[in-house]
């Protein structure tokens, strides 16, 4: 039997990339799956390979920097099946303006609605389920970026997902008396589309070299797939060939303190 057999979950993202790879693991393993993004072509795509290999998937779209947008799915997922068991809280974006001398209060709202007002939207409005059903695992997806703040990634973008490893980490402090477990996955360089708004172009061979969005969907799901007394509270994933410490071995060393 799979192990999630008759669970309900809701991943958000789910139109590309590492929300998309979840969906279908989770899937895989039996779950009724939600899938949520802003457009609804992906979403109808994923859902299609989800139901091609026998899973059960139920399209959603919205735009989940809408708090009233977030709070009507969960309502609808109540109504429907009375209970949600998992939330992948995946859906976050990313601009190219990003350094300081291109960011503006646009671009500001965009990252952290984006990336962290979205992910508390949701985990506020699945809350009231998972308590009342005394059960429930969230996981979202932050970043390394979320653990060491990154020019390369932005400052709205580094503030955002250390946001994010903050709230996953204070729902488990609050919320273990409810059963509740929360994980906050921090992915170094994955290959999904969100690399493509990188204002230096990634290339296919780096690309390859990356973990893939497979790789982390089958992290959800054995995370998902733990039994209600283990909570894995934080988990690091990053490329063997991580393009930061190679480029820090290329540098050259001063000669500083050499004899």
């Amino acid at each position: 039997m799979a192990a999630l057999q008759g669970k309900i979950a809701w991943v958000t993202g789910a139109g590309s990339g590492i929300g998309q790879a979840a969906a279908i693991a989770l899937a895989g393993e039996g779950a009724t799956v939600i899938i949520t993004g802003r457009r609804k072509e992906p979403l109808e795509a994923t859902a299609a390979t989800i139901k091609q290999n026998g899973g059960k998937a139920v399209v959603k779209p919205g735009d989940l920097m809408k708090a009233s947008v977030v709070s009507r799915i969960a309502a609808d997922i109540d109504k429907r099946f009375g209970r949600l068991d998992i939330l992948v809280n995946n859906a976050g974006l990313n601009v190219l303006e990003r350094s300081w001398r291109q960011l503006d209060a646009k671009g500001v709202d965009t990252v952290v609605h984006g990336n962290l007002s979205s992910a508390f939207y949701c985990v506020t409005a699945v809350l009231p389920m998972m308590r009342r059903q005394k059960d429930g695992v969230l996981i979202h997806t932050s970043s390394f970026a979320g653990r060491w703040a990154s020019p390369l990634s932005g400052a709205a973008y580094s503030a955002a997902k250390h946001g994010v490893v903050a709230m996953s980490h204070v729902l488990n402090m609050e919320e273990c008396i409810n059963g509740i477990r929360s994980c906050v996955v921090c992915p170094g360089e994955v290959a999904t589309p969100i690399l493509d708004k990188r204002p230096v172009p990634v290339s296919k061979e780096d690309r390859a070299k990356m973990v893939q969005s497979e790789d982390c969907g089958d992290l959800i799901r054995y995370i998902a797939c733990l039994p209600p007394h283990v909570c894995i509270n934080e988990v690091l994933i990053s490329p063997t060939w991580n393009r930061g410490y190679v480029a820090a071995l290329q540098m050259p060393h001063s000669g500083a303190g050499r004899k």
